[in-house]
């Protein structure tokens, strides 16, 4: 590889946004040269999902409006794994950037796989890249460097450029025995921090967490022993479908206590599809259908299942609802759950989880035994990590605001001189003489609504939000041209209480037809002739009565129909 020479007014900038301040929806941007003409690379394209908050959206990206306008100086887009906050974004975002994608071989069988969904397979350029390899992209040199996680082939990188050198770190922690792939390449990392790196960009997640996350190898032995706990009755586990090596654990278990696996999910069979695309899974046994479950005894079935967050559509709640065609649970079966609550899902799976107890079902969590292990570094692991890279500046990412503020003050207490923690937006020189804040660049959301990608600050989801609040009522008027009330005022009142027998509904009802009458005796005959003018005018007398009666500030929408007399 080869290192273009720098120039007076270069610059070796940073620039997240997103994952600084929020864990998930990761985007990383990497600039070089002067700051009128720098050449860009971006770094994973993720997305977090929707919640109450956002009624109507279920994925949300990254606001990508700063890199559209530098199109055509984005080199690439580096992926560091196959987890969807980290490559989620990428078939929906990728028409408004159009630069080549990087990734390894497990990872690009996935994105191979979503751009297809889109229809996207064939315009996208796409470079494989093998395990521990190496390529550049301008004055960009990429070193990829073999860490653990809970997901196949977690790449940290080492990007190199004529003023220096940062390791990304994506996301890692250090495991020992990973089942899965090689342990963490210590030797590269230690061999970087003697050559010497400016920056460090770190994942944050668990840097309040003492200690070290814990091996595979020991929720490998923990899970068969569970299993066999149930000897005769049926079993199902819920895992995150991309730790393969969860997966095999749990196949492996499987075939030690006499049983088939079937998969049930799509992302389970996805993600299966893809470890084997790359020889993985070999010795895990022949999986079986749900037809072919179904027909066994559930003593010798393992139903390896999606849905351990307590998500609506996934598997494991269809069928503790009864609305999966193919799988039922009986009193006594067991349900292990191999995962961890992600924070803002546990409303969702305890409810799940007490759907399952109320049909006799047994559950099984991390709470109960060590059938769970974090896939991202604790303050050991975070320890040694500086340890070996040694950076002049600390950056710490994937995390929430105090998540990196706690990073940061770690990093400083391991003697790294300077220590950063980013918001989204902040265009920050690593070299020279960095870190420093030398712009603000747009940042924010965008939002899958429906087939639709728009902004956070979109006004259909501002009034969607109002409505689920507040209400919406609709009045219809008809008049014809000289100002004459021919038909209405009829309203139509949505999201409000009923009562008995509907009695505060017709209330309200009467309220409001007989509020849009009065407003409209108000007006003048020339106002009369004003569809839009009417419109406000009786749509504000009525927000205000509906005010004063229900203590709610509906949407109030009033249609005006002019016709001829």
């Amino acid at each position: 590889m080869t290192q273009s020479k720098k120039t007076f007014d270069d610059e070796f900038v940073f620039l997240p946004l997103g994952g600084s301040g929020e864990i998930g929806m990761n985007l990383n941007v990497f600039g070089f040269g002067p700051a009128n003409n720098r050449q860009w690379v971006i770094v994973d394209i993720g997305v977090t999902f929707g919640g109450p908050d956002t009624p109507g959206v279920e994925i949300i990206m990254p606001d990508i409006s700063f890199l559209e306008e530098q199109r055509g100086n984005i080199l690439g887009i580096v992926l560091t794994h196959a987890h969807e906050d980290h490559m989620g974004a990428l078939a929906r975002l990728w028409p408004r950037l159009r630069c080549p994608v990087y990734a390894t071989p497990f990872t690009m069988y996935l994105v191979k796989d979503r751009l297809s969904e889109f229809g996207l397979l064939d315009s996208v350029e796409l470079r494989d890249v093998p395990l521990k390899g190496s390529f550049s992209l301008g004055p960009f040199d990429f070193d990829l460097i073999t860490l653990t996680h809970s997901i196949p082939e977690p790449n940290a990188l080492a990007i190199k450029t004529p003023l220096g050198t940062v390791l990304h770190t994506g996301d890692w922690k250090i495991d020992p025995a990973p089942q899965i792939g090689e342990p963490v390449d210590e030797a590269a990392l230690r061999a970087l921090g003697k050559d010497g790196v400016t920056a460090m960009i770190c994942d944050s997640t668990n840097v309040f967490s003492p200690g070290e996350a814990g091996s595979e190898e020991g929720v490998r032995e923990e899970i068969t022993k569970v299993i066999a706990e149930f000897d005769g009755r049926g079993v199902a586990v819920a895992a995150f479908a991309s730790n393969v090596a969860r997966l095999e654990s749990v196949m492996l278990a499987a075939k030690d206590n006499d049983r088939s696996v079937c998969l049930v999910g799509r992302s389970m069979r996805r993600m299966v599809g893809a470890a084997k695309s790359i020889g993985l899974l070999e010795k895990t046994g022949e999986l079986i259908s749900e037809e072919e479950a179904r027909a066994m005894p559930s003593a010798h079935v393992l139903y390896l299942c999606t849905g351990s967050q307590g998500e609506p559509r996934a598997a494991l709640s269809r069928i503790a609802s009864g609305q999966h065609k193919n799988v039922k649970f009986h009193e006594g079966d067991a349900v292990i759950f191999s995962s961890k609550i992600i924070p803002g899902n546990d409303k969702n799976i305890f409810a799940l989880q007490n759907a399952l107890a109320d049909d006799g079902v047994h559950i099984v969590t991390e709470k109960d035994r060590p059938i769970h292990v974090s896939g991202h570094p604790c303050r050991d692991e975070l320890s040694r990590m500086y340890e070996w890279v040694k950076p002049e500046i600390a950056i710490p990412v994937h995390g929430e605001r105090r998540h990196l503020l706690e990073h940061a003050r770690l990093a400083k207490s391991l003697g790294i001189q300077k220590a950063y923690a980013p918001r989204n937006g902040e265009l920050i020189r690593i070299a020279p003489k960095g870190p420093e804040v030398v712009d603000i660049t747009p940042s924010g959301r965008l939002h899958q609504d429906g087939h639709a990608i728009v902004s956070s600050l979109d006004q259909g989801l501002r009034l969607r939000k109002k409505m689920a609040y507040a209400g919406h009522i609709s009045v219809s008027l008809v008049v014809d041209q000289k100002g004459k009330i021919i038909s209405g005022p009829e309203p139509r009142i949505s999201g409000f209480p009923e009562g008995k027998e509907g009695e505060i509904l017709d209330i309200l009802l009467d309220v409001v037809e007989d509020t849009a009458l009065e407003a409209y005796d108000t007006l003048s005959i020339k106002a009369r002739k004003e569809e839009d003018l009417i419109e406000d005018r009786l749509a504000a007398r009525i927000k205000r009565r509906v005010r004063e009666m229900t203590d709610k500030r509906a949407i109030v929408e009033v249609i005006v129909h002019k016709v001829k007399a």
